[in-house]
Parts: structure tokens; sequence; C-alpha cells
């Protein structure tokens, strides 16, 4: 008992004698220190940087932090937390850039520098918003109608097509279709956005586009097209059978024109029995108060007892020629129907009935009056 109180005693007493005067190796590095509190023992690890104790680190690093030294728990302006430091707030309806506009800056002129030597690019004229001369010949033929642009390169490829009177043999020509006359088969191409129609007219509508006392007129059967039609010639308002609508203006005043002799033929339904020499005199000529009248054919179409249905053509347009020349020889006509006007003819084109004229009717009426 005595001798282990003596051991106690005596190293309580020894660590309080270090504790307190460092022991007997002088003060501050004795045997003493590195038993007690150790406040000294990072001094002797060769210089490192001291690395903060978990207690010693700050917290405080928001706006109004202190500087002296740490401090305990989190400072006022430590609310993002230890890393990240305090947030910003959201601000909401605007977005916040991702780069500065000083960094934007100085890449723009980086850029410029970069590429100040170098010459202009060449754009290929397939590129888009390079300047093109003209469109493609295939492609100005299939927007006319002459079908898909694999076909007309076929066309180009057979020798069918020209342009200015020459032949073209070389796919990719370019056209300017204003200027430029393309021809199929010798055919003049509406390259232009014209439109050209067939209507059977039907009796009692007035060869007009508008009618101002409200009858039945030609522009009832096209009020759902964009482009403005206009007719070409007229028809009486008893008379039925083809009349052209179209909105090119040239075309319709040359198939008009005396200039041009466009033949039109009639079928007219007169009572007989008829002379023989009925078709000679209208060849001849049939005199009427406005000058003599003359018919370029005449045959009898069919014979019913005394009703006859005769076909007239001719190449005049004055107002009711045909029935006025028939009229003046004798045989007043009860129905009359324009069957043909030039190279269109009516066909089974049921009345009222209207229709796109094909590519190559409408180069047959420009072949017709030149154009």
């Amino acid at each position: 008992m005595r001798s282990s109180s003596g051991r106690n005693s005596s190293g309580n007493n020894g660590g309080s004698r270090g504790g307190n005067s460092g022991g007997r190796g002088g003060s501050g590095g004795g045997r003493g220190d590195h038993r007690g509190a150790g406040n000294n023992r990072d001094d002797r690890q060769g210089g490192r940087p001291k690395k903060p104790r978990p207690e010693e680190r700050r917290y405080d690093v928001g706006p109004g932090a202190s500087q002296e030294g740490p401090k305990s728990g989190r400072g006022p302006g430590a609310r993002g937390g230890a890393k990240g430091g305090p947030k910003k707030p959201l601000q909401r309806g605007r977005s916040v850039p991702s780069t500065s506009r000083e960094y934007e800056a100085r890449a723009e002129e980086r850029n410029r520098e970069r590429y100040a030597g170098r010459k202009d690019v060449k754009l290929p004229k397939t590129f888009p918003g390079a300047e093109q001369e003209g469109e493609r010949l295939q492609k100005v033929l299939a927007r006319a109608g002459y079908g898909s642009r694999r076909a007309c390169e076929e066309l180009i490829e057979q020798a069918r097509v020209e342009v200015n009177g020459e032949i073209v043999l070389e796919q990719g020509k370019r056209v300017d279709p204003e200027k430029d006359e393309v021809k199929v088969d010798g055919l003049t191409v509406a390259t232009q956005s014209y439109q050209f129609f067939s209507l059977n007219k039907p009796a009692g509508v007035v060869s007009t586009m508008e009618d101002p006392e409200g009858r039945q007129c030609l522009g009832d059967y096209v009020t759902n097209r964009e482009t403005r039609l206009f007719h070409v010639g007229r028809l009486d308002t008893e008379t039925e059978g083809v009349i052209l609508l179209t909105n090119h203006g040239e075309l319709a005043h040359r198939l008009t024109h005396p200039k041009y002799g466009v033949k039109k033929t009639y079928l007219a339904h007169i009572v007989g029995p008829i002379p023989r020499d009925l078709g000679k005199r209208l060849k001849d000529g049939i005199q009427l108060e406005d000058g003599y009248a003359r018919a370029d054919h005449f045959r009898v179409v069919e014979q019913t007892g005394k009703n006859y249905l005769v076909e007239v053509t001719l190449h005049e347009g004055r107002k009711h020629i045909v029935r006025r020349m028939l009229a003046e020889a004798g045989f007043p006509v009860d129905k009359l129907v324009r069957t043909a006007f030039g190279p269109i003819t009516l066909g089974d084109q049921k009345s009222g009935w209207l229709r796109r004229l094909s590519n190559t009717e409408v180069g047959m009426l420009m072949k017709e009056v030149d154009l």
C-alpha cells in the first residue's frame, strides 16, 4: 500500500514539476513540455506550414466578417455554407450571361485578327444565297407542267428542247424565264405565271366577267382564282361552246386580231331543205349591213328529215356573224355551238365545265399567232 501510493505521488509531482518549470532541460524545450499541454509541438515539424485545426477554421467569410483571427461559429455573412460562401439572391425574369462582355469582345477581336489576311471564299452558285444567273432549264420545264425534273432532263437528252432558237443538249443550262424563249417540240412554253382555261359556256351565260344586272356571267366560273382572268373574244348569250379564259394579254389580243385569222368552227341547227349551192354561196361571201362575210369551210354533218346540222368555219369575229350569214341566206339558226377555237376543240367537255389547257395546247395557240 505504501509503495503504491508513493509511486503515484511521485508521478504526480513529476508531472507537476514538468508542467510548471519545463524540467531540467531548460525553459520551453524539456520533457515536461512534451508531456504537458504541448503548445509548441508543431514548431518541431521542420518548418512546415501550420495546418489550422478544426476549431481554428474561419467560417465568417461573408461581407462584414472580422479579420481579427478565428471566431467560433458562423459569421453573419456565411449563409451559403463554409465552402461556397454566401449565395447570391436569384434574379427573376432576367437571364445572367454565361460569359462577360469583355470576354466576348476579346474573342471577336481575336477572330478578326485571325481571318484578316485571308481571301474571300468564293461560294458555288448552288449555295443558298449565292448569286445565280437564271434558273435551271429542267426546273423551268417542270414548273410549266412537263413532268418531273427527271422527265424534263430526258426531254433535253432527246434534243426536243430549244432556247432562243438553239437546241439544248447539256443538262443544267440556266435560262431567264422572263426573257428567253423556250420551246419543246417546236411549241413555245409558257414559262411565266400565265393561266389558260377553256370553258364550255352554257346558253344564257353572258360573255362578260361581271354583269351589273346580276345575270350569270363568265366570272362566276373563275371566282376562286387568285389571278385575274379575262375572256378571249365573245359568244352570244344564247350561243354555247368553247370560250377561252387567260391572263396572257398579248396572246388574247392576237387571237382576236383579224391579222392572224384564227379560225373558229360552229355547229348550227337549221331547218331545210337546203340547196346544194349553200356552201358555195357562204364561201363566196354574203352581203351584210357591215360588209361581206365569207366562210372558210361548210359541210352538212347530219340530216333528219328537214332538220339539218351544218358545220361552218370562218376566221372573222364580228358580232353574230354566223347567225347573220345563215339568216341572210334564208336559214335562221335555231341553236348554235362553237366547237373549236383555233386548235382548241370542245371534245367531250360537258356544258358548264372549266378545264385547264395542256402545255401542248398552249404551245399550239402561241404558234397560231407567232408567239
